[in-house]
């Protein structure tokens, strides 16, 4: 199941009450943590229990019982009265939280109460905590304040500012999509208020148990009778579909913590908050700061994106703003907003790896600033494709049509927001791309723990996954050019395109022949190896990896596992180790004198398969 709806589930089993009459659900509970995630943060918000974060744990063990004062702030031992640890929190609302069983309940029976009174001429009640106001301030707004303030009608929102942002475009895949329809049920929705709604079968697509079945056969029809769009399995992973499907400057939410938009911005929830979001078309939020992170410089030879990716965590350990050990963890990123500047006219799909790895930053969103050049191609293309798919009957043909009108008309006036020069951010972090000379990887098992390629090279490597939500299809043209004339190479290596347009495309192009005469194990497009819940690698494996984060046992059982761009990857696959910078350089020459044909992306509007389909398709007036 979902990691955060499942990981809440889990505590309240064992520390929340029993919700008389609902079976196999359970409210209440108490969470302490030095640092709390804001997706995990959230999740217990909407189920009714306590979560305590920037609390030191360090003192309190296994066994002990312990007293919460909340209203001094304070933890206690109960057996000695000794003093554990102080905390605060950022609102008291969340006390009025707890008393209502959770944050959804507060904030509908809040707002039926103040409706009420309103007509009949009351003042607002007196019984609810409400939000403070974060104090004004004279100075600008950032990029991501602007696109929240557009989403509640306002020129910006401030941090700490309490808030309920139109959501635009919501998310949900199918191992929370199950429990975000039995929320959907609890709120009696029969139809989403939220503009745009997909759901995606990327993660139980490829090995299905029996309970996967029966959810690829009857959510299709719960969430498009509701509005929704409900892909199909084997379409590809929600991510790289979803992308497809934005409007700039808007704001959104997914079931899934790397729902993070390109364009606009996101704040990915639990299956509860997906549910609220989609149902009533908002969805609250405590406006999180901002840290800025400036790139300048130009891309040196051998260095990727994916290199830049890695580059973030890299500075901010630097500048001692990130540390990588556990025990007295320091993150700068940890609850904020990623804000992106200083790669203006990369593609789209290039900016969404950027956005995409915030989450392993433990950031609350990330806005990624782009020209307006990259984010026209992109919508003209995708127009396309939403016009494709309705020719090829999915659902809710409605809903597509309305989202390619809203592209269409942003197409008429194509203006971006851009951030206030005396914004004000949580902090700065400045990278030099000039000084980037090698690739930067993640080392075994934490994706902050990086090190570039020198510190590493020689470390042998059992197996390489090339694939995820952090790929597109200039990544697997790339891979296909280091593999191409090998066989029986010395690892196991496992492809997985990210879409079915990916795959069908590279299958055109000859590069599944490649893959094949290397030996590669071919998977379905989807999720793959990156969610671990299906397919594992050996027990004990080093692995270098695409995917998205490589926590301990995720890929696989004691498995050690770097993360890296696709080109370092393949090298490594063809290898059997890292290789060294000189050895790496000798297979990306070519790489770097075809770029203009490697990294081309999926452009439909340009494509006569899916063009010649979508121009026979009408819009309803």
């Amino acid at each position: 199941g979902s990691s955060r709806k499942s990981a809440t589930n889990s505590v309240l089993w064992w520390t929340g009450e029993d919700i008389p009459y609902v079976p196999n659900k359970r409210f209440g509970g108490y969470c302490l943590g030095g640092k709390i995630a804001p997706i995990f943060f959230n999740t217990q918000e909407d189920a009714g229990a306590l979560p305590i974060t920037d609390c030191d744990v360090s003192q309190m063990n296994m066994g002990d019982v312990i007293d919460i004062y909340p209203y001094q702030g304070i933890v206690k031992n109960h057996d000695t009265g000794a003093e554990l640890s102080r905390f605060s929190f950022k609102s008291d609302v969340l006390l009025d939280e707890v008393q209502a069983g959770g944050r959804i309940n507060l904030i509908i029976g809040r707002g039926l109460t103040d409706w009420a009174r309103e007509v009949q001429g009351m003042e607002p009640s007196t019984v609810f905590r409400r939000p403070v106001p974060s104090t004004d301030s004279s100075k600008g707004f950032t990029l991501a304040q602007k696109m929240v303030g557009k989403a509640c009608g306002v020129a910006g929102v401030r941090p700490g500012t309490y808030c309920e942002p139109k959501m635009t475009t919501v998310g949900s895949q199918d191992t929370t999509g199950p429990m975000t329809r039995d929320e959907l049920k609890d709120l009696a929705c029969l139809g989403f208020s939220a503009d745009l709604v997909m759901q995606s079968f990327c993660h139980t697509a490829a090995y299905p148990k029996p309970v996967d079945v029966q959810t690829h056969h009857t959510l299709p029809d719960f969430i498009s009778s509701r509005g929704g769009v409900a892909l199909r399995p084997g379409d590809g992973i929600i991510h790289s579909w979803l992308n497809r499907m934005l409007l700039p400057d808007t704001v959104g939410t997914g079931g899934d913590s790397h729902t993070r938009f390109p364009i606009g911005i996101s704040f990915p929830a639990g299956s509860g908050l997906v549910a609220f979001a989609a149902a009533t078309g908002s969805m609250p939020l405590d406006m999180p700061e901002s840290v800025l992170v400036r790139f300048k410089g130009q891309l040196q030879p051998g260095v990727t994106l994916r290199d830049l990716v890695n580059a973030i965590p890299y500075a901010a350990i630097q500048s001692g703003l990130l540390t990588v050990a556990k025990e007295g963890k320091k993150n700068i990123f940890s609850g904020r907003i990623l804000e992106i500047e200083g790669l203006p006219d990369l593609k789209v799909e290039q900016a969404f790896e950027l956005s995409d790895a915030s989450a392993e930053r433990s950031a609350a969103g990330c806005t990624v600033r782009l020209n307006q050049e990259p984010i026209i191609e992109y919508l003209n293309s995708n127009i396309t494709l939403l016009k494709w798919m309705i020719a090829n009957g999915y659902e809710d043909a409605k809903s597509l049509e309305r989202r390619i009108k809203g592209m269409e008309e942003w197409l008429t006036n194509p203006v971006l927001m851009e951030p206030d020069a005396d914004a004000e951010y949580a902090a700065v972090i400045d990278i030099d791309i000039d000084q980037i000379k090698e690739p930067l990887l993640a080392c075994p098992n934490d994706p902050d723990d990086v090190k570039t390629l020198a510190d590493v090279a020689g470390d042998k490597i059992d197996e390489v996954f090339i694939g995820s939500c952090m790929t597109n299809i200039g990544h697997y043209r790339a891979a296909g050019k280091v593999l191409s004339g090998q066989a029986n190479i010395p690892t196991r290596l496992w492809i997985s395109p990210p879409t079915k347009m990916d795959a069908h495309q590279l299958s055109e192009e000859g590069y599944y022949a490649i893959y094949g005469a290397a030996g590669a194990r071919m998977e379905m497009p989807g999720c793959s190896l990156c969610m671990g819940n299906q397919a594992r690698v050996a027990d004990g494996a080093t692995v270098v990896s695409t995917s998205t984060r490589n926590f301990p046992n995720r890929l696989g059982k004691g498995a050690n596992v770097y993360l890296s761009s696709a080109e370092l990857a393949a090298v490594c696959a063809l290898l059997g180790k890292i290789p060294a910078f000189d050895e790496y350089m000798k297979y990306m020459g070519e790489i770097g004198t075809k770029g203009a044909e490697i990294y081309r992306y999926l452009n439909f509007d340009q494509t006569p398969e899916y063009r010649d389909v979508a121009d026979k398709i009408k819009l309803a007036a």
